[in-house]
């Protein structure tokens, strides 16, 4: 019996002995993507629990052996759960992923920790659903630095900094809209409505969309999704009182808690002839429409996505633009009203522009631990462009410029990043194909061609300490123009005959066809740094070598282009331009009442070889009389500053400032740039109170002073008074005057899900003519515009 006791208590030793031995847990937490420790994350193991220290280190010292759940929570990442067997000490390495909601997209956001030294100004989803039945170009002006170029008021294209056409990359959703986009009265073909927030980035730092785009990139990205089971959507009404016009856009998303989502929308606009202070506005009403749709599937570590976006627009052109004859044409350019003013009729009658375009894409992104993120996209466009001019007889419902652009691009970008660096490095490829349609019956102003691109690029970016960051960046592009044109038999002896004689293909009659192929070559590189030294003060400083291939208008426009009412003549010997290009931006926060931020982004631009377009006469033709813009090489400079203040004066109550100067030179000529942006300036307070359901109200004085800076091309006309001939000039060059608008914001939540707000734009219903719109010479711009919105969301 005592042998049996003994047993016993020997077993039950050993028991106890093994249930009290114990060991030691450790380990480290890191960010999946970057490698970088994670600080104060928490570690538990069954009912232990500890916290990372800086290094990413965690310790448990006495675990008793067994199973348990290891759980591991940060909170900017998912959490991370697994099952672990502890019977001897362990060392384990765990790696969390961030949240869906940080996923860095293919493109830059404003407040994304990898702009680096990009100069980079953001318009959130709240002032793009204020401003809902704005177009883009109009939109983009709320920027310091940034205005539009226009044809009247419903074709509107941004400037940066003076800079604008191909000098701007446009990316819907991360494709680069190919939309013949040379034309200045050729309006980017999207719908703002589509997207959570739209970009600005200022200057040619941001190497991966281009080397051509020295002026900047407008970057406009959608929601991304949460990963929950949810429905949810938007319906907005909106009236507008200068048209007469109506707007609606719809948005509805379904998404689910394992990464599928689909998104589908779209928009209708509708306007009328639009009128200024004294006068109505004869053809210049709108309808636009537009739809979308999205399905994806997404996690942090992969996702692809199919994207499809349609928009079509039907504009028509002030009809006091295209004049018969030239007494018509210097009366309507003196004339302060205008010939052709009409009764107001929602008609869209020639002139006129009717543009469909098509863009389909699907992308797809893997996460490696070891190579970092590797994304690809693949996009087709289509764009179909007619231009129909004011024509008799058989040719009177035929366009007189009918093209039809059919773009494929592809991009593989991979982006590496690590804690103290990244290295972002890609590929570009892309065709497209022009076809001008020869049954317009008129002269092809752009012919058609076949054009090939491809690009390489690497950006380099290093933490040099906590409060200054270090990038570099270098892109390599290629073009080639395959091009079939026809050219006057005249034009082309004069012209290139003794330059390119291999370029000549056959004499029909007076008419030379001919095949140019062209190849261009630009190396581009950046350098920039960012300097934080605390949470009052950012110092942005870069600096762009960039090189830009002439477009296919500048090379080879030829004849009337019908919707600007203007004559375009190309020039196929123009070179790649080159230039450098500074940027520096300081942003400052002072304790002064509830917060004072500014923000200084002085440039400076110097170019050789620039492509300048400017009036170089007037032509009588039998379409009518329109002035004659060739395209010219120079050296040129631009230089100028932005500033923005937003000054919190109480919890309520802000003052919103921004103001922009603009100096360009052509050191050729010795004389001002063309086109260039006058100083302007905007004030306006804001009052928010959200215990009032979200009341907001803005009053805005916004000013453009008169452009004293400007070369003089003007024109000679014959015309005839009281029966004899006369020589009269025709003034293409001065400026109009200065002008001051005001405009008012208002809203108010009406119940949870509905919301109202209400714009009116030039409120005292000021007559003015801006600088920068191409139909100055015929008409005033619109007059006061009342613009309510209704949102219901579910």
């Amino acid at each position: 019996m005592k042998l049996i006791y003994s047993l016993l208590l020997v077993l039950s030793g050993l028991i106890v002995v093994n249930a009290q031995k114990t060991y030691t847990v450790e380990g480290t937490v890191q960010d999946f993507h970057d490698k970088s420790m994670l600080e104060n994350a928490e570690v538990k193991i069954g009912d232990f629990s500890t916290r990372t220290d800086k290094k990413g280190k965690f310790s448990f010292s006495k675990i008793p052996a067994g199973n348990y759940v290891l759980i591991a929570k940060h909170p900017d990442c998912h959490d991370y759960t697994e099952n672990i067997g502890v019977d001897q000490d362990l060392h384990l390495g765990i790696t969390l992923e961030h949240h869906v909601e940080d996923i860095e997209t293919v493109t830059i956001h404003g407040s994304h920790k990898t702009n680096g030294s990009l100069i980079i100004k953001t318009l959130d989803k709240s002032e793009i659903e204020r401003n809902s039945t704005d177009n883009l170009g109009n939109l983009l002006s709320k920027i310091s630095g940034v205005t539009a170029l226009k044809t009247g008021n419903n074709i509107s294209k941004p400037i940066i900094h003076g800079l604008y056409g191909s000098r701007i990359n446009i990316l819907n959703n991360g494709v680069r809209l190919a939309e013949q986009e040379w034309g200045v009265e050729h309006a980017p073909n999207v719908d703002i409505n589509n997207f959570r927030h739209i970009d600005v980035v200022k200057g040619a730092s941001a190497l991966k969309y281009g080397s051509d785009a020295i002026g900047g990139v407008v970057i406009m990205e959608p929601e991304i999704f949460p990963k929950k089971d949810t429905i949810k959507g938007s319906v907005n009404l909106s009236g507008i009182s200068n048209g007469r016009g109506l707007g609606l856009d719809v948005d509805i998303a379904k998404t689910w808690k394992n990464g599928w989502a689909v998104k589908s929308g779209g928009s209708i606009r509708k306007l009328g002839d639009q009128h200024a202070p004294d006068y109505n506005l004869m053809n210049t009403g709108m309808d636009f429409s537009s739809f979308n749709f999205t399905v994806q599937k997404n996690s942090y570590e992969q996702g692809i996505s199919f994207d499809y976006y349609l928009t079509n627009q039907n504009i028509g052109i002030y009809r006091g633009s295209h004049m018969g004859n030239n007494n018509d044409f210097y009366n309507a350019t003196t004339y302060k009203i205008p010939v052709y003013t009409g009764t107001f009729s929602y008609d869209i009658d020639n002139p006129r522009q009717l543009i469909e375009h098509h863009i389909a894409k699907v992308s797809a992104f893997k996460r490696f631990e070891n190579i970092g993120k590797v994304s690809a996209t693949y996009s087709f466009q289509y764009n179909h462009r007619q231009e129909y001019d004011i024509r008799r007889g058989e040719l009177k419902n035929t366009p007189s410029l009918d093209l039809a652009l059919m773009t494929h691009q592809f991009n593989l970008n991979d982006l590496l990043e690590r804690e103290k660096w990244s290295l972002e490095t890609g590929i570009d490829a892309s065709f497209q194909n022009n076809y001008s349609d020869p049954a317009t019956e008129a002269r092809r102003l752009i012919p058609n061609y076949d054009k090939y691109a491809a690009g390489i690029y690497s950006i380099f970016k290093y933490k040099l300490s906590h409060n200054l960051n270090v990038e570099a960046g270098a892109r390599y592009d290629f073009t080639r123009y395959d091009v079939t044109k026809w050219y006057d038999k005249s034009d082309w002896e004069k012209l290139y005959a003794d330059s390119y004689p291999q370029f000549y293909v056959k004499t029909n009659q007076n008419r030379i066809l001919t095949r140019p192929q062209l190849d261009y070559n630009n190396i581009s590189f950046n350098a920039g740094l960012e300097y934080h030294p605390n949470n009052n003060f950012n110092l942005k400083f870069n600096y762009a070598k960039v090189g830009r291939t002439p477009n296919i208008a500048e090379l080879f426009s030829d004849g009337l282009h019908h919707s600007a009412a203007v004559i375009e003549i190309g020039d196929i010997g123009l070179k790649n331009e080159q230039g450098h290009q500074f940027n520096l931006v300081a942003d400052a926060k002072f304790n002064v009442l509830r917060g004072l931020n500014v923000s200084v982004n002085p440039y400076f631009f110097i170019t050789k070889n620039f492509i300048n377009e400017i009036p170089t006469g007037v032509q009588n033709t039998i379409r009518g009389v329109f002035p004659v813009w060739s395209y010219q090489q120079i050296d040129a400079k631009m230089y100028g500053i932005d500033v923005d203040v937003n000054w919190k004066l109480t919890d309520e109550l802000s003052y919103i400032g921004r103001g922009s100067y603009l100096y360009g030179q052509d050191d050729t000529h010795n004389e001002p740039l063309i086109l260039m942006m006058p100083p302007n300036f905007s004030n306006a307070v804001q009052f928010k109170k959200e215990s009032w359901n979200n009341f907001y109200f803005s009053l805005e004085n916004q000013t453009f002073l008169k452009q004293t800076r400007f070369p003089v091309h003007n024109a000679s006309v014959t015309i005839y008074e009281n029966g004899d001939e006369v020589e009269k000039t025709v003034d293409l060059s001065t400026p109009p005057g200065g002008y001051s608008l005001w405009n008012i914001q208002t809203g108010i939540n009406i119940s949870k899900n509905l919301s109202a707000g209400l714009i009116v734009n030039n409120l005292f219903d000021v007559s003015y003519r801006d600088y920068l719109n191409r139909m100055r010479f015929f008409a005033d711009e619109a007059g006061r515009n009342f613009i309510l919105n209704v949102r219901y969301r579910f």
